[in-house]
């Protein structure tokens, strides 16, 4: 009613690195604590995810967002506990190296839809991607096509189509596709899933920080927030 319509929309966003630290995680966590702001989100940054996934802490919060790498050092007890927490109806949002991310915990693959397999295209190199849904409040306003820099991963695990709903992906008719390195026939970058009853997106963009700072991008990211918490349909 009433009341929780006025309560906050609380969000951690976990950027710990346990591989490869991208250099744009300090303007990501900046620019997230200024789209809370505006946006009326309680914005929490950890990088130490172990401190805040706890089964107590989980009960607070609405939505989760990764910008991670590597194994990050929870328990068992906790890694139940946050796929238990997404599947009670609450929202899991995954950004560009968050599918680099728990190659040692098959269900967190499952959940997020796959796992990063190299990046054929650098962050130097000219793509076009395709906006695949754009009825979706995510994607809603970006254009049919578009061309930018950016690095572009390449998915293995994928969940598939069936399960996934892709929203965006690489314009294979427009890009290079013989750089070294392409073995994948399908190059999603946006997609979503039901998980139980809650929700799981998965967004590869955002190596750059010219990609966080432009609005199409924090349109997405704050979308999606709202997307995923039922505040937007």
């Amino acid at each position: 009613g009433q009341a929780s319509a006025q309560r906050k929309t609380k969000l951690l966003f976990v950027t710990e690195c346990k591989g490869f630290r991208h250099a744009v995680l300090h303007q990501a966590e900046e620019i997230m604590e200024q789209l809370g702001a505006k946006n009326g989100f309680d914005v929490t940054i950890t990088q130490l995810a172990e401190a805040k996934l706890t089964p107590q802490e989980l009960k607070s919060l609405d939505v989760i967002v990764f910008y991670t790498t590597g194994e990050l050092p929870l328990s068992d007890v906790q890694k139940k506990a946050l796929l238990d927490w997404v599947k009670s109806g609450k929202f899991f949002y995954g950004i560009h190296s968050a599918t680099d991310t728990f190659y040692k915990w098959p269900e967190y693959g499952q959940m997020i839809g796959g796992y990063f397999n190299q990046h054929p295209w650098t962050q130097d190199v000219e793509v076009t991607i395709k906006t695949e849904d754009r009825a979706h409040p995510v994607t809603k306003h970006l254009p049919e096509g578009w061309t930018m820099k950016e690095e572009i991963y390449q998915i293995k695990d994928f969940i598939g189509r069936d399960k996934a709903h892709v929203l965006v992906s690489l314009d294979q008719s427009k890009t290079d596709m013989t750089r070294k390195g392409v073995m994948a026939k399908d190059f999603p970058l946006v997609w979503w899933q039901d998980y139980g009853k809650g929700k799981v997106m998965y967004n590869a963009l955002g190596h750059r920080p010219d990609v966080w700072t432009s609005e199409w991008y924090q349109t997405m990211t704050v979308n999606a927030i709202k997307w995923g918490t039922g505040q937007m349909k």
